[in-house]
């Protein structure tokens, strides 16, 4: 129970594929405590798992607080794309006192809060997957199920990772063209081989989580002028644009100026093909949208939602912007806490 006279406090999660962020707030936008953990989706590592992750960290962030002192909580989580799995998650997170009346959904929302308030606005996620969301002034939504290749997903760091595989093993054994792929790749892992590292990980010799930093090596042998990357890299900016077009068209904004936010670490990374193919894209299809890379850490978007809910003016929601606003300032906020 809020205590009269006392702040209230307010708790804001973003869970993603690869790191889980919670922070505590009062009412004033200021950040108490922050804590960051390992990734939290569902999709990705299993509901108990997801739900294990999250309330560790929020029982750190809550410390000597009590749950009652809570006035509002949000949790804006990765692989929540469909309404069973939303109700599922709030299901498996009801026991917990913290959770009770807790706002349960998907990532986006926060990303598209931490780029803007503009009514009418697009966010794209580049992480670990992809998935999008169109917004439109009267609350009409647009949303993908994101459910990989069953959906007709492609695309982000996961599927950039693979595909430096694929290309280095078909350069290797003649299937495919040559590319710079393959030296960086060995460089990389330190196998002498393609064929090599191929077998230690079917062969359970070496864990294949070591593609998961594989991406970068994508948008520097791109760099190079290395044309199999090249393509590899296209493809992702014609995804990024196609969920664009997609969202304009059915929420029939081609003629609105709205800002499509792009987000996650492929998107920050601003390789400089990546960007220039999406631009060309969005001329072509939204030539009224404008692209904007979102530096902010999602969980900034999650603050500035679960303030609002708690009503929350706007002078707390710039000060939550201004402490939130970096993952650098974040890392400060660790190292001063730990």
């Amino acid at each position: 129970m809020t205590v009269p006279g006392r702040a209230a406090l307010v708790l804001a999660v973003d869970g993603g594929g690869s790191k889980t962020d919670v922070v505590l707030l009062d009412d004033a936008g200021d950040v108490l405590t922050w804590e960051r953990g390992p990734g939290s989706s569902p999709q990705i590592d299993g509901l108990e798992k997801s739900v294990a992750v999250i309330d560790d960290l929020v029982r750190r962030a809550l410390g000597s607080h009590d749950a009652g002192e809570l006035s509002s909580v949000g949790l804006y989580l990765s692989g929540l794309d469909l309404a069973e799995e939303i109700a599922t998650f709030r299901e498996a997170i009801s026991p917990l006192s913290w959770a009770r009346s807790a706002v349960v959904e998907n990532d986006l929302h926060a990303l598209l809060r931490a780029g803007s308030d503009a009514e009418d606005a697009i966010a794209v996620i580049c992480g670990t997957g992809m998935n999008a969301i169109g917004v439109r002034s009267d609350g009409a939504t647009v949303r993908f199920p994101a459910l990989g290749p069953l959906s007709g997903d492609w695309g982000g760091g996961a599927e950039l990772d693979d595909a430096v595989v694929w290309h280095a093993a078909r350069a290797e054994d003649g299937r495919g063209p040559q590319t710079a792929l393959v030296p960086l790749l060995l460089r990389a892992t330190g196998a002498s081989t393609v064929a090599s590292l191929i077998e230690d990980v079917h062969l359970g010799r070496r864990a294949d989580q070591g593609f998961a930093a594989l991406a970068p090596l994508l948008f520097e042998a791109a760099a190079a002028g290395d044309d199999v990357a090249r393509t590899v890299v296209r493809r992702q900016a014609e995804e990024v644009v196609a969920f664009v077009r997609a969202c304009v068209a059915r929420l029939d904004l081609g003629d609105v100026e709205l800002p499509v936010l792009f987000g996650g670490g492929v998107a920050r990374g601003r390789d400089p093909l990546l960007l220039a193919t999406i631009r060309a894209g969005l001329e072509e299809h939204a030539p009224a949208a404008r692209l904007e890379i979102v530096d902010a850490p999602p969980v900034l978007g999650a603050a500035l939602l679960v303030l609002a809910a708690a009503g929350a003016d706007r002078a707390a929601l710039d000060r939550a912007r201004r402490h939130l606003g970096t993952d650098r300032r974040l890392a400060r906020m660790a190292t001063a806490a730990g």
